[in-house]
């Protein structure tokens, strides 16, 4: 393809859509959860909680 045909647009010319929707990679992937794992999905919060060090208070 030529750069003379009229039909012929370059990289500086196309619109990019920048909008929040658009998603290129996901925020976590499924093989970083408990069901990635083969664990079941548990809440262990109140344990970490109960479990926090005394020097990060």
């Amino acid at each position: 393809m030529s750069t003379e045909d009229p039909g012929f647009r370059r990289d500086d010319d196309r619109t990019v859509d920048l909008s929040d929707e658009f998603v290129v990679l996901p925020e976590q992937t499924s093989d970083d959860t408990d069901r990635g794992w083969g664990e079941r999905a548990t809440g262990n919060d109140d344990w970490l909680h109960a479990e926090r060090p005394p020097h990060w208070d």
